[in-house]
Formats: structure tokens, C-alpha cells, sequence
């Protein structure tokens, strides 16, 4: 008897899904993983590559590439320590600190321009400051002379006891040693306000160059450039 061709082409199908079913987990298996990655960093020397990132090299500068494709996905760069951390952040800080005062000057120059008629009265401004620093280097100065005049005086008697043979008193050597450290104090007090003088001189004279600047007493590009800082 013949087999009857709609059966046999029936059954013929039934034995290709069944195969494709077993067959599917399989491919399925095999088939590389969409997500997974490969990472290659270095380790001394020693250039690594590996389907997983062991705890020692998370922290490293290191490559990720798709398993699939073979592709760079990402590139991470290594972990930064406490003292680059806090670079950074100062360095970000700063960064917002000298945005801040770009936006500042902007508006302190449109108030110099609406409030000060008259480079006088801009250097009205500064009255009050100079006079407190001028004071300041003064009563410095005064300091200074009295301290080196009575420091002398004690040196002087000293030098003479030892010179006639005397011993000099723990008092007195103990007061020269005082007034020598006062002295030396005074010193750096009016060195330091001599300092802050020049530093005002500098800022009144950037500030009136800028206002004639705004003014348009003066062209911006005859203004020389300021020098650059140094820090010793």
C-alpha cells in the first residue's frame, strides 16, 4: 500500500519542529552573550586581559570590550587617591570661586560706572584704606625705633658689666632676649604692612586704569598688560 503523501508530508514536519526544539537550547547556548565584556588593563609591566575583573584591578586604568563584537565599549581611567580627590576638588572650588568673580567685576564695573562721576571721586574709595595702612606702617616704624634704641641700651650696659669683669644678671640677659624677639616681631609687622602699601598701590592704580578704560578716557588696547605673578 502506498503512503498517502498529506501523512508522510505531516509527519516529515513533525520531525523538524521536534529537531529545531532540541536543537534550540543548544544554539542558544552557544551563542555569546550580548552583555558580556572582556577588560584589559596593565599590571605592572604585564598587559591583561580577561572576561572578569578581579578585585585587585578595579581600581586600575583599564579597557572594556564587547565579547560579541570584539569592539571597545569603554574606556575607565583609575581610581583617584585621597590627596588627587582633593585636587580636584580644590581645583573645582577654585574654578567656581574665579567664575564668581568674573560675574562680580562685571557688576562692580557697571557700578563704578553709574556711582563715580570723577576718578576723585573713585579715589574716595580708597581714602579710608590708606589711611588705615599708612597708620599702621607708622606705628610700626615708631615700634621699631623704640625697641632697637632700648634693645642698644641693654646691649651697651650688658657689654659693660662683662667687659669690667661682672657676670650679667639672668634678668637682664633674660630681658634682652625679650626685647630682641619684640624687635624681630615689629620688624615683620611693618614688613608686612610696607607689603600690603604696595599691594593697595597696585589695586588703586588697576582700578582707575579700568575706570578710564570704561570711561573711554582710554583705549583698551593702550593699557599694557599686567605682568605675570611669581611666587618664589
Amino acid at each position: 500500500m502506498l503512503p498517502n503523501p498529506s501523512k508522510t508530508g505531516a509527519t516529515a514536519l513533525m520531525l523538524l519542529a521536534m529537531l529545531a526544539m532540541l536543537a534550540g537550547p543548544a544554539l542558544a547556548q552557544t551563542k555569546p552573550d550580548p552583555g558580556k565584556k572582556l577588560y584589559c588593563w596593565n599590571q605592572g609591566n604585564e598587559r591583561i586581559c580577561s572576561d572578569t575583573l578581579p578585585a585587585e584591578a578595579v581600581n586600575s586604568a583599564r579597557e572594556e570590550f564587547n565579547a560579541r563584537s570584539g569592539l571597545r565599549s569603554a574606556e575607565v581611567q583609575r581610581a583617584l587617591s585621597a590627596e588627587e580627590r582633593a585636587d580636584a576638588a580644590l581645583a573645582a572650588a577654585q574654578a567656581q570661586v574665579d567664575a564668581a568673580a568674573v560675574e562680580t567685576r562685571k557688576r562692580t564695573e557697571q557700578a563704578m560706572l553709574s556711582t563715580y562721576g570723577s576718578e576723585d571721586a573713585l579715589r574716595r574709595v580708597f581714602t579710608e584704606r590708606t589711611a588705615i595702612v599708612d597708620n599702621n606702617i607708622k606705628t610700626a616704624r615708631y615700634n621699631v625705633a623704640s625697641l632697637r634704641e632700648a634693645l642698644a641700651t641693654q646691649l651697651l650696659s650688658a657689654g659693660n658689666k662683662e667687659l669690667a669683669g661682672q657676670k650679667v644678671p639672668d634678668k637682664h640677659a633674660q630681658e634682652i632676649r625679650q626685647r630682641h624677639n619684640e624687635l624681630l616681631a615689629q620688624l615683620r609687622l611693618q614688613a608686612a604692612f610696607e607689603q600690603q602699601r604696595q599691594t593697595l598701590e597696585v589695586e588703586i592704580g588697576e582700578t582707575l586704569t579700568r575706570y578710564r578704560v570704561l570711561k573711554g578716557i582710554v583705549p583698551a588696547a593702550d593699557v599694557p598688560a599686567a605682568p605675570a605673578s611669581t611666587q618664589g
